[in-house]
């Protein structure tokens, strides 16, 4: 997976057009987003939008720096798919289209910043570092997952924060349903039924229960994503970074009983140095 997603990882950084994102129009400093009121933000679209960051400074960490205010805000989305051709398969990510509500940027992300042998790294630690979200295959299919960064651990290129430095490391993805969900027929992980009532004859063991046992047995899965960053903004006044990223992670398995897609995510990031 790594060696997969380090070619795609660094096409996208690099601008490959597999997903075409652009920075918003209404794109807005922390500066300038701390002076508006709670009206003037409302309704907008600005609370899940990362703000944006001006200058080309650079920032040396010290020892005991933490990485604070980490907003991470998809740009766009593809699935992976297989696509048949001339009697072939083969797996091409696909551009799908949000169907969330705007509540799919991560915000308040922040960590430990570590300069062993001038190479920084960063562990996430806590804040709102994931996302229910859905996105929409051009043939209508749906596809939910769980955007998050979770105990993401990133290892940059270098001791300083500047246009041009990269980091990038592999974090957890929990499921995208916890244990207390219920399937319609009343099944779940930890609570409702171990099987459904309409189907009592596999109590008894009888034929047909392999087929659906990944339905009634109800499982958390924990997958694993990867995520790279590149920063091209720097404001040493503010102390502030800003650049783009792109992330790959499974998506939903529904609690065990389907397979999960890859997805692959692009958009941009703004976090400070404290």
């Amino acid at each position: 997976m790594k060696d997969d997603f380090a070619k795609v990882g660094a096409a996208a950084l690099a601008g490959a057009a597999i997903f075409g994102a652009t920075m918003p129009a209404q794109a807005i400093t922390k500066s300038e987003l701390n002076q508006l009121s709670y009206l003037q933000v409302k309704g907008t679209g600005l609370a899940n939008r990362c703000s944006e960051v001006i200058g080309e400074d650079t920032i040396t960490p010290k020892g005991g720096s933490r990485l604070v205010d980490l907003c991470i805000e998809p740009k766009a989305w593809a699935v992976e798919e297989e696509i048949g051709k001339a009697g072939k398969t083969e797996k091409k990510f696909v551009n799908s289209k949000v169907m969330t509500r705007q509540t799919y940027t991560l915000e308040g992300i922040e960590g430990s910043i570590k300069t062993d042998g001038g190479v920084i790294t960063f562990v996430e630690e806590e804040g709102i570092d994931y996302a229910a979200t859905t996105v929409q295959l051009p043939g209508g299919e749906r596809v939910p997952f769980l955007f998050t960064v979770k105990e993401l651990v990133a290892k940059g290129n270098g001791g300083a924060f500047k246009p041009g430095f990269q980091m990038g490391g592999d974090f957890s993805v929990p499921s995208y349903r916890t244990g207390l969900f219920l399937d319609p027929k009343g099944r779940g992980g930890t609570t409702g039924y171990d099987m459904a009532v309409a189907l009592p004859g596999l109590q008894s063991g009888e034929e047909g229960d392999a087929e659906l046992f990944k339905e009634n047995n109800k499982t958390f899965d924990v997958g694993q994503g990867r995520i790279e960053m590149e920063v091209n903004k720097v404001n040493a006044e503010e102390s502030e970074i800003g650049g783009v990223f792109v992330a790959s992670q499974p998506g939903d398995t529904d609690m065990g009983s389907k397979v999960p897609k890859k997805i692959l995510t692009k958009g941009i990031f703004y976090a400070k140095i404290q």
